[in-house]
């Protein structure tokens, strides 16, 4: 047994399941070949245990270990911001900043932007949902328009460019022709949202984390790549407390 597996419970070991605070969340197992250690995090929304381990780990002993970190995940899951559906008088988190949600049957169904509110009318049933959809139409067009910056910068011609709703990955690129964005980056700031578009345009060039690929990256991206990246990691969670 490799050293951080050691003092796991063997008992543990087949439960795919584990108990934290009372709660029964998921463990997933992901192998990935280039993996040289196990990883073990939480998923943003709190929803499973997700175990990242190398082609040669044992799944019984990640699940183990998992088991043995039970204190660690219960303060990892009392952190997370708890969910709260937009209301009339709440806020919205739109590009960075937090607005007013101005709620008004007789205004116009779709959402406006507007002195620091972002006013919506229609019934209150289903608001959630026409502002999720807002949302989500918003996050396409914003980084449509940043694929075809970076691609512009890169030398490329523009791509197809889709969304996610995925919880492991904030964007991706399968096979250098297609790019997908996570919606809920239009709830971050302009420049953190551009940082991730800007990654997975430097993809369509060098389909790995290569120096080469990191060189492209700094050269067509704008700003700092480090302090995207921090803000994610320390922000990122936030940015499921809200929606479904």
């Amino acid at each position: 047994m490799i050293d951080w597996l050691r003092g796991a419970s063997v008992r543990h070991a087949l439960d795919p399941e584990i108990d934290l605070g009372g709660r029964q969340v998921p463990i997933v197992l992901k192998r990935m070949k280039t993996a040289r250690r196990l990883t073990l995090r939480l998923a943003p929304d709190g929803s499973e245990v997700r175990i990242t381990l190398p082609a040669w780990a044992e799944g019984r002993e990640a699940i183990a270990f998992a088991h043995s970190r039970a204190g660690w995940l219960e303060e990892q899951l009392a952190r997370l911001p708890k969910r709260a559906a937009p209301e009339p008088g709440g806020e919205v988190l739109y590009r960075g900043e937090r607005l007013r949600l101005a709620w008004d049957t007789r205004a116009p169904r779709r959402p406006v932007v507007e002195d620091e509110a972002l006013r919506i009318g229609g019934p209150q049933a289903g608001l959630e949902t026409r502002l999720k959809r807002w949302l989500e139409a918003e996050a396409l067009r914003l980084a449509e328009a940043d694929m075809r910056d970076y691609c512009a910068a890169a030398g490329l011609d523009p791509v197809p460019i889709g969304l996610t709703r995925a919880q492991r990955r904030w964007g991706s690129c399968s096979d250098k022709s297609r790019i997908r964005i996570n919606w809920r980056l239009v709830q971050a700031p302009d420049w953190v949202r551009r940082s991730v578009v800007a990654h997975e345009v430097a993809h369509l060039v060098h389909f790995d984390h290569s120096p080469a690929f990191h060189a492209l990256l700094a050269r067509i991206f704008e700003g700092e790549i480090a302090a995207a990246d921090r803000w994610l990691k320390d922000h990122g969670r936030g940015l499921y407390a809200s929606f479904g």
